[in-house]
């Protein structure tokens, strides 16, 4: 096994073993119940996945699926619940901005002065690092729950990309899920701090409930790499049908459309427009955002009719022409067993000549 492989396997798993304590430590300290504890139990699932990766894969990815981003969510999601829904992340005080993030140094002198004479360099740290901890307690709720938020997605797509990529994915692929990844994180973000962010929203229960389901529902796209790779067909030939045929060649086209329809811009639309149709609530990013739903799933029905016609074009294409409309990502086996026997019988001919020519005596001699 590589060293380098090795490591990035091993650090990318501590990165989200240490963010998801990080968020089960904020739920404790805000409901004040230390049974919350138990959620960090969730990280011997990845720990369990880290090795089984180790043993079976030699650290590196599957293919279409990666279970490490998959077990991260289960780890950090319920904790990111639990702090939205808790009351105390609802409100902060006055000018939250300069009274729970600004923080002082006036306690680490002090602790440094009472430390300098009479303890050692140890007890200093340990001083100081107790400061740093009560002072970061009193950073607003809302603020802690926010950059939970931010570092979470964030994580999301440094991970990918420490991640050890498996033979099937290329770097280039690679590099496009990520600037795919980019996008997709920015605009989750944007909709759960956007819509939690109202206070009509806050006073609803059941609503929050319902714009958290969706954010987690659109998560489910992180852990799948079928936005830039293609499945694979076969020779047989049922795989030879029409819709075998578009899904083979349009397989990454495809696969994007039906996320932004149905777990990414299609519920976020719906969830906005239930908000400004049913409880009346209106701004303006609201609406630009509704706005901006709007416009990516229209143009998405666009691309989907487009490749539609182009594949239905090509295909009566190659049936006036007699041939076979076989999958360009077939092996050059199967297409040249597809095309019939003609072919092969016209290979045979050029190969072989007739034995009354080769065999006919000269007139000349």
């Amino acid at each position: 096994m590589e060293l380098m492989v090795l490591l990035n396997a091993l650090v990318t798993r501590l990165l989200f073993v240490l963010h998801s304590l990080i968020g089960v430590w904020r739920v404790t300290a805000v409901k004040k119940e230390p049974k919350y504890w138990l959620l960090a139990l969730l990280n011997l699932l990845l720990c369990l996945e880290a090795g089984l990766t180790l043993k079976f894969k030699q650290g590196r990815g599957y293919k279409w699926f990666s279970p490490a981003i998959f077990l991260y969510l289960i780890c950090i999601v319920p904790s990111l619940w639990l702090l939205e829904i808790h009351h105390g992340t609802q409100y902060c005080g006055n000018e939250p901005g300069a009274v729970q993030v600004n923080v002082s140094n006036q306690d680490f002198n002090q602790s440094r002065d009472s430390s300098h004479g009479s303890e050692g360099t140890d007890h200093h740290i340990i001083q100081t690092a107790k400061v740093f901890v009560n002072q970061l307690s009193t950073i607003c709720e809302t603020v802690w729950t926010l950059a939970l938020h931010q570092t979470f997605l964030l994580l999301l797509v440094v991970g990918r990309w420490l991640l050890p990529i498996g033979v099937e994915i290329t770097r280039d692929q690679l590099s496009q899920l990520l600037l795919m990844f980019v996008g997709t994180a920015a605009d989750i973000l944007e909709f759960a701090s956007e819509t939690l962010d109202i206070e009509d929203v806050r006073k609803n229960y059941a609503l929050i409930n319902a714009i958290l389901a969706v954010w987690t529902w659109s998560m489910l796209q992180f852990p799948l790499d079928l936005a830039v790779q293609h499945i694979g067909c076969k020779s047989s030939a049922p795989a030879r049908r029409i819709p075998s045929l578009l899904l083979c060649r349009y397989s990454a086209e495809l696969w994007n459309i039906g996320v932004s329809l149905f777990i990414q811009d299609g519920p976020f639309f719906i969830v906005r427009s239930i908000l400004m149709g049913h409880f009346r609530i209106f701004n303006q990013m609201l609406v630009f955002f509704t706005a901006k739903n709007i416009l990516v799933v229209t143009l998405q029905l666009y691309r989907l009719a487009v490749i539609t016609l182009d594949f239905r074009a090509t295909v009566l294409q190659k049936s006036r022409k007699g041939e076979v409309c076989c999958c360009p990502c077939e092996p050059y086996e199967a297409r040249a067993h597809a095309t019939g026997h003609q072919e092969n019988e016209m290979k045979e001919f050029v190969a072989f000549p007739p034995k009354e020519e080769s065999q006919a005596p000269s007139e000349d001699h």
